[in-house]
């Protein structure tokens, strides 16, 4: 394995930047977040990465020790990449990234891929203080929210896994203005724009914002 480079600077945002700053390696932590991933979904879920950078990163992630690399039981018996601990850490990194681009974000563009779970950080945003499990239906898709948890997934694919405290249902303009920091989640709802169902605690305290 290569040695990782380096700015050999005495500084601990040139070491942070020593293990994260390469390029794919933020978001290849932004799709772990959602748990333990193959190889083929996290290629599939990052359009526009090659299979040898892909690979490389994620070398270099278990190297630096922000990912680990284990096989499934059968019937699985494939091998995924799943964030560790020091990996985990890196979610209010990836939230503060997303607050200071919310300025850089635009229009969308004919070229920008999108997919559903990419509005999975900007919720969590939204919901700080919150706890339960929320289940959102986009246009592109669903996705859940495990809001509040200390450890493990904060988000994953299609429908929650059980019961959710509380369903969101709103348009692709409305997680757009949401992502963007130009409308409040509780003032989205009140103003009709994001249909909240459910008996939880959360759903509750959703609607009566």
């Amino acid at each position: 394995m290569s040695r990782r480079r380096s700015y050999d600077q005495y500084c601990s945002a040139a070491r942070a930047l020593d293990v994260v700053g390469d390029r794919w390696t933020l978001l290849i932590v932004r799709e772990l977040l959602a748990g333990p991933r193959r190889y083929t979904d996290l290629h599939a879920d990052l359009p526009g990465v090659s299979t040898d950078v892909l690979a490389s990163r994620l070398k270099d992630m278990e190297r630096d020790g922000l990912a680990a690399r284990r096989r499934l039981p059968p019937p699985g018996a494939a091998y995924v990449y799943e964030l560790t601990g020091r990996g985990r850490q890196l979610l209010p990194v990836l939230q503060a990234l997303g607050v200071w681009g919310q300025a850089e974000l635009g229009e969308r563009r004919p070229t920008d891929a999108v997919r559903a779970h990419w509005f999975a950080l900007p919720l969590l945003r939204a919901l700080e203080g919150e706890a339960g499990l929320v289940e959102v239906r986009l246009e592109e898709g669903d996705f859940h929210l495990f809001v509040g948890a200390p450890e493990g997934p904060v988000y994953g694919d299609g429908p929650a896994p059980g019961e959710p405290d509380a369903r969101l249902v709103l348009d692709t303009g409305t997680c757009t203005a949401l992502a963007r920091g130009e409308l409040g989640l509780h003032e989205a709802v009140r103003a009709g724009r994001v249909d909240v169902t459910g008996d939880g605690t959360l759903a509750k305290a959703l609607r009566e914002a």
